[in-house]
This record gives C-alpha cells, sequence and structure tokens, in this order.
C-alpha cells in the first residue's frame, strides 16, 4: 500500500511539473514571468511547482485513506517531510532546466558528457536568420526598445526552431545561427521550413508587435551545411564552436539573400539531400561568386506556393 501511495504521489508531482516546464516557453504568461529578474522568475516558478506538489499530496492523502488507516496515518506522519523533499527537488530541478535554457540543452548535454572536448568533424546543417532592416529599426526605436524587439524576435525564432527539432547554436546581434545534425535536418525538410515557421509566429502576433513597436519584423535566411570541426572553446566561459567552410558560405548567403526573392537562399547541396516542405517550393537561381571559393555555387530561392 505505502508503494503504491508513493507511486501515485510521485506521479502526480513529476507528471505536471515536467509538462509545466517543458511547455513554460510556448505560455504566454509564463513567457511574460520570464522578463522578470531571474531570482522573481525562478520564486514565482518554485510557488506554481509547490502548489502543484502540495495539491498532489492531498490526492495522495485522499488514495491513503481508501487504502487502509495506517497507510493513512503513515503518510500524515511523513507530509512535512514529503512536501520539504519535494520542494527541495523542485529547486534542483528548476535549476538544471534554467542553466540548460542558459546554454542551450543540446550544449549542456554535450559539456557533461565531453562530446566535444577533443575536436571532431561533423557534418551539420546551418540556418542563418536575421532581422531585416535592424539598423533603421535601431535608430527609430533607440537601443532601449529595439533590445526589446530583438528578444520577442528571438523568442519567436526559438519556438520555430524547436519545432523544427533544431538547436539554438548562438545569438550575434540580429542574427540567429540555428544548427541540426545533418540527418536530422535534412529529414522531412525540417530545417527548410523554420524560416517560414518563425514568419507564421510572427505574423501571428503582428498586432503585439505593431502595438509594442509600431512595426512588424520581417526576416532573410541562408540554408547551408556541410562537415565542420566542432569542439569546446572558452576556459571562464565554455562553449561548443563551429569552425569550417560552410558556416563561412552560410553567412555569405545571408548577405546575398538582400536581393533574392522571399528572402530565404537555400544551397543546391542542401536541396538535393532534403525534401521541400509541403507549401514551398524552390526556385533555381544563378550560380554565385562567393569570395573565397574557387567554384560558383549551386542555390535556389525558397518561396511560398
Amino acid at each position: 500500500a505505502s508503494l503504491l501511495i508513493g507511486i501515485v504521489n510521485g506521479l502526480l508531482v513529476a507528471v505536471p511539473a515536467t509538462l509545466l516546464e517543458l511547455r513554460a516557453r510556448r505560455i504566454g504568461w509564463m513567457r511574460a514571468l520570464r522578463r522578470l529578474p531571474f531570482l522573481v522568475y525562478l520564486l514565482a516558478k518554485t510557488a506554481i511547482l509547490t502548489l502543484l506538489i502540495v495539491l498532489a499530496v492531498l490526492a495522495a492523502r485522499v488514495a491513503a485513506a481508501l487504502v487502509s488507516t495506517t497507510a493513512q496515518e503513515n503518510f500524515t506522519e511523513r507530509l512535512g517531510i514529503v512536501i520539504a523533499f519535494s520542494f527541495g527537488a523542485t529547486l534542483i530541478m528548476l535549476t538544471v532546466f534554467e542553466i540548460g535554457a542558459l546554454l542551450g540543452f543540446t550544449t549542456l548535454r554535450d559539456v557533461f558528457t565531453g562530446r566535444y572536448v577533443r575536436p571532431r568533424e561533423e557534418r551539420r546543417l546551418f540556418v542563418l536568420l536575421d532581422l531585416t532592416g535592424s539598423t533603421g529599426l535601431a535608430e527609430r526605436l533607440g537601443a532601449p526598445r529595439f533590445h526589446a524587439l530583438l528578444a520577442d524576435f528571438f523568442r519567436d525564432i526559438s519556438d520555430a526552431a524547436l519545432d523544427g527539432r533544431g538547436h539554438i547554436h548562438k545569438y550575434v546581434g540580429d542574427e540567429a545561427i540555428l544548427t541540426w545534425e545533418w540527418s536530422r535536418g535534412i529529414a522531412d525538410g525540417n530545417a527548410l521550413g523554420v524560416p517560414f515557421a518563425a514568419r507564421a509566429r510572427i505574423a501571428d502576433r503582428a498586432d503585439h508587435y505593431r502595438r509594442i513597436y509600431g512595426v512588424v519584423p520581417e526576416l532573410r535566411a541562408a540554408i547551408h551545411g556541410g562537415v565542420v570541426v566542432a569542439g569546446e572553446i572558452g576556459d571562464v566561459r565554455r562553449e561548443i564552436a563551429y569552425v569550417g567552410d560552410p558556416l563561412n558560405v552560410a553567412a555569405r548567403l545571408l548577405d546575398a539573400a538582400r536581393t533574392v526573392e522571399g528572402g530565404v537562399i537555400v544551397s543546391r547541396e542542401v536541396l538535393d539531400a532534403a525534401p521541400v516542405p509541403a507549401g514551398l517550393a524552390a526556385i533555381a537561381m544563378p550560380a554565385l561568386e562567393l569570395r573565397g571559393r574557387a567554384a560558383p555555387l549551386a542555390v535556389a530561392a525558397l518561396v511560398p506556393r
């Protein structure tokens, strides 16, 4: 009986808490909490999860009463211990999740496992996205409001990347660098659809952008991939760095996207490997002469059908 009650109690605590944590960045009021100072945010989330724990404890107490009087008495005696232990476990869980959010969960995993202690070659796919007209927006909005716009913009990109099973490698100024293991990125055209998914999310929140900033942001994107060297760099602050021609080419493609219809450009190498998602079409373009490359690069524009 005690084992059954323990299992029920654990599930009632763990399932809602895990679901809340995994979905927190998609829930409007939870995203609003995220903008609070970190300590306030952590305490607020801990309070919410503690409430779930208390409700779970009460539900388990009801279950104990149904099983036996003895089980109920034992459970009541341990109630304080259960709540204290659950509260401590919640704080630890939230701390781990927040460290993962800061570093990136993939980066956190790779640092813990030592995957990139020694540099290694990998075939990866990259999607670079940046904010169109960022210089003019910064001048018009001023630095604080422009920073807030960037934060909103990157949240929408992050949601689209997660839906496309991508990893947010880093933010550089007004640019986001997303990456996939090659096989995962080309599967079902996951990576190819991300720029358009991000645009759809921004369009869904167009009223928010107009109300707060007076403008709806636009983006352009470049998609390319190939073999890079991946490894840990830094000591005081450690991160995973990717070095190689594919990233350099992707950066130059992003510059070229300024003049491309629809603002999304993809290399032929990626197109030959990945299916074009439903609702999109690839329009062949003249090969691009890129600085540092001997041969022209075959590319195409991705546009909605």
